[in-house]
């Protein structure tokens, strides 16, 4: 089927173009739509292909307030495999082990990683700082218990998309701060990272592609509740200092409103002097990681992740990275 170029958007590629232009609008989210929000991204997410792991296993680790669902993906046999502890995306209000099932799959057999996926609790039921610290308590323990999941101690990392980027980002500064465990690294695919931000992607990309900024000022606000949105927990860009954080691999969609949120960060990091790897994905839109089985350009994306990810796991630090589009602001 042709799909003729969005002009807003000329680098799109036409699967993907596709993908957007038969998306249902979702609305505004709202405390009222939210229900119908959260059903319409189970049923956009839970349809994809999902290959064969070597194991996966469901349990429940001790939480601040209970247990905290986890889903653990091994990718082979044996013990002492890097560990990949992941927050799945949803603005914090949406999207569960379900919804990502099929990519963290993906990541645990592409890394060679076990994935530790937590199911956090979502605001607005359960506001800040309630889905940090699931994911800090999942986290921890994983550092502690690694071997109960196949893993190695001494090789874990963090990571998350969209909203679980910001926990990621997050849960690093809160360890830091808490004198916990030092992770090996910090992925952060288009992160959260600014919720009160005015940074020019954010006018630029204000309608999509996939997120306007509308409905991720409102997703802000709900996990929020309240609480300042300069609060370094929930923005990590207004963290006084990044010294001492682990190293990071951040990527972030050309076609994004927080593209230059993740571009600030990434240099803000380095500044403080940890290793960064940035890399800039031109054509691709918020989101791109989960349409890894549609399009080739987010497969290929996907493998570039992987690929840092498993040598970051492996080396003594993060490789080079490519520098992709960058800002002033």
């Amino acid at each position: 089927m042709f799909v003729a170029p969005d002009p807003r958007y000329p680098l799109l590629p036409p699967e993907l173009a596709a993908i957007m232009q038969a998306t249902p609008a979702s609305g505004q989210v709202t405390a009222e739509t939210l229900a119908t929000t959260r059903a319409r991204a189970v049923a956009g997410m839970t349809g994809q292909p999902r290959p064969a792991v070597h194991t996966i296993v469901d349990r429940a680790i001790p939480g601040p307030v209970g247990p905290v669902p986890i889903r653990v993906y091994k990718p082979g046999p044996g013990a002492g495999l890097p560990v990949l502890v992941f927050a799945h995306g949803g603005g914090w209000v949406m999207c569960d082990l379900e919804t990502h099932d099929a990519l963290c799959r993906e990541i645990a057999n592409r890394a060679g990683v076990v994935v530790v996926a937590v199911d956090y609790r979502l605001a607005p039921e359960h506001p800040f700082p309630a889905p940090l610290e699931d994911f800090y308590a999942a986290a921890t323990w994983v550092v502690e218990n690694a071997r109960q999941v196949g893993g190695d101690p001494n090789r874990v990392a963090v990571g998350g998309d969209s909203a679980g980027g910001n926990l990621a980002a997050a849960v690093c500064l809160l360890t830091r701060d808490r004198g916990g465990p030092r992770f090996s690294m910090q992925w952060m695919a288009y992160p959260g990272l600014d919720g009160v931000s005015e940074r020019e992607s954010w006018t630029t990309f204000a309608e999509g592609p996939l997120l306007s900024v509308s409905n991720a000022r409102a997703m802000w606000r709900m996990y929020a509740d309240g609480t300042d949105l300069r609060e370094p927990y929930i923005s990590p860009l207004h963290a006084e200092t990044l010294e001492g954080l682990p190293p990071a691999l951040i990527v972030a969609p050309g076609y994004d409103h927080g593209h230059d949120d993740a571009v600030a960060y990434a240099k803000a990091l380095e500044a403080a002097g940890v290793p960064v790897t940035f890399h800039s994905f031109e054509g691709l839109c918020h989101g791109f990681l989960s349409y890894y089985a549609q399009v080739s350009a987010c497969s290929a994306a996907l493998d570039y992740c992987c690929d840092v990810v498993r040598t970051a796991l492996t080396a003594p630090c993060l490789p080079e990275g490519t520098p992709g589009r960058h800002s002033d602001q």
